[in-house]
């Protein structure tokens, strides 16, 4: 059995991994990213997905106590959590739109999704996302019941990647995913149980199931044109299955603060 210390070295060194790898924030981390290193971390990654929410939820909490509605603290909430990731999300999600809504045969739709161009689709795709996250923060408004949603779908849409990291191969060996390497059942596991216990204690068990539904349903239907459009998954693939879940989960939590 692996001494307590080293136990806590490792997952200390994971957590700084997953939020240097899913932020702009300048954690350092002390294992290189090209050994796998990144797959074994991905354990981490609703914890990561949870300190961007709680980053969120404190702006959305200081944009309401100085006056502002609810609207434009939403809108500076949704710039917060860009900034914090860099937009790296965002950049995966308008990328697969363009590429896989834009291009003829598989190479060319790869090469779309690799160019830093962004066309149609893609800010299409960026203006329904912040469109119906905008919508959704703004309808639940109670800056506790923002901070319960938000800090629910930036744990939740992020504790699915690793699953869907290793059930769909990558599309081509030399892109950010394929150097990420597969994760181990068990960092895929203990995601999954991060972000359905994070779903439980922010949203209720209803509410979480109901998420749970969407988001495997979100991910199966992305896994499925992905595989057929460009043989797998890619970098922005990932991003935009979190985008995904990040637009349901916000809904879930919207729909039932309008139905009581």
């Amino acid at each position: 059995m692996m001494p307590r210390a080293e136990l806590l070295k490792d997952i200390v060194a994971d957590l700084r991994m997953a939020v240097s790898f899913v932020t702009i924030l300048p954690v350092a981390s002390s294992k290189p990213a090209a050994d796998g290193a990144v797959a074994r971390a991905s354990w981490a990654l609703p914890v990561a997905g949870l300190l961007v929410g709680l980053a969120g939820a404190f702006v959305y909490k200081v944009a309401i106590r100085v006056g502002l509605a609810p609207n434009l603290a939403a809108l500076l909430t949704l710039a917060t959590t860009a900034l914090i990731t860099g937009a790296l999300h965002e950049d995966g999600l308008a990328d697969t739109a363009d590429g896989l809504g834009g291009g003829r045969t598989r190479e060319r739709k790869l090469e779309i999704m690799r160019d830093s161009r962004i066309g149609t689709y893609g800010a299409c795709a960026l203006i329904l996302s912040f469109g119906l996250r905008w919508s959704a923060l703004a309808v639940i408004a109670n800056p506790l019941a923002v901070a319960l949603a938000l800090c629910a779908a930036h744990a939740a849409s992020r504790a699915g990647v690793p699953a869907f990291m290793l059930l769909v191969p990558p599309a081509r060996p030399d892109g950010l995913s394929a150097s990420a390497g597969a994760p181990p059942g068990r960092s895929v596991a203990v995601a999954f149980a991060l972000g359905t216990l994070a779903l439980v204690l922010t949203l209720g068990p209803g509410k979480a199931l109901s998420g749970l539904i969407l988001l495997s349903l979100a991910g199966l239907l992305l896994a499925r044109l992905a595989i057929r459009q460009i043989g797998g998954q890619t970098g922005d693939i990932l991003g935009a299955f979190e985008q995904l879940g990040e637009i349901l989960i916000l809904l879930v939590a919207a729909s039932f603060q309008t139905g009581g």
